[in-house]
């Protein structure tokens, strides 16, 4: 099973039209931000480091390439090439290699894994954007990557977040620049309930180890000049034993 086409055309059409900008897309914000504070849960975690990491919807690679500074190989993987020429452009030096995934599709991650073997897999912001028959077969994938030594985490705008998108949308003088483009090409954030993602992990195989709370930064701001922040959960889950 693979993803929907409109799904498909939907980010195809997003990553088109972005700009290479720093900090042009709503969820880009600085590593310092985002994966920083998650690697600092992740890494205690971990129970091969040395592992190759996936980072998983890897959007334009700026988060990719801060996990590239600190482990030995990564891979950056999205399901469009025009995300993916954007991560390759703003990463010249090949710091990362970058791959098209369809994680949802198990040939996919099953031939990925072959190559890779076990890995480490970072995934922020994906399942709560994906259509709902897509979200397991996505988890299956993850289990796949992540084997019998790797480890997952994710992080997902909990169901707190869905209020307060609601209300950037709705706005009347219409939504933040940079959350327009989101909703213009069809694509629906915070989607996904909070108890629902454990419940996809222990259907692919996996047990959660760790979870909790974070605020997920974006680099859009209030007229105010404060940034906008959303609710988020995340968890670390491994094989189940």
């Amino acid at each position: 099973m693979s993803v929907t086409s409109r799904y498909r055309q939907a980010w195809e059409g997003f990553w088109r039209e972005a700009t290479d900008e720093p900090g042009a897309v709503f969820w880009d914000a600085e590593p310092t931000l985002t994966v920083g504070p998650h690697l600092a849960l992740f890494e205690p975690l971990l129970t091969d480091p040395t592992l190759p990491l996936v980072d998983l919807g890897c959007g334009n690679g700026t988060q990719t390439r801060f996990l590239a500074d600190r482990f030995p190989h990564v891979v950056g993987t999205e399901l469009v090439a025009e995300a993916l020429d954007h991560a390759r452009r703003a990463d010249p030096a090949g710091q990362a290699t970058y791959r098209l995934l369809d994680a949802a599709e198990k040939n996919e991650t099953e031939t990925l894994h072959a190559e890779l073997g076990d890995a480490n897999v970072y995934m922020r912001g994906v399942l709560h954007q994906c259509e709902p028959e897509d979200r397991q077969p996505l988890v299956d994938g993850i289990a796949t990557l992540v084997g019998e030594r790797g480890r997952a985490f994710l992080v997902e705008p909990s169901q707190d977040a869905r209020p307060v998108l609601l209300e950037l949308a709705q706005r009347p003088d219409g939504p933040p620049a940079k959350l327009a483009p989101i909703l213009r090409h069809g694509i629906s954030p915070g989607e996904v309930a909070d108890d629902a993602v454990p419940d996809l992990l222990r259907a692919a195989g996996l047990t959660v180890v760790a979870s909790g709370e974070l605020p997920l930064t974006t680099t859009e701001y209030e007229p105010d000049g404060t940034r906008i922040v959303l609710p988020s959960t995340w968890l670390v889950a491994a094989r189940a034993v």
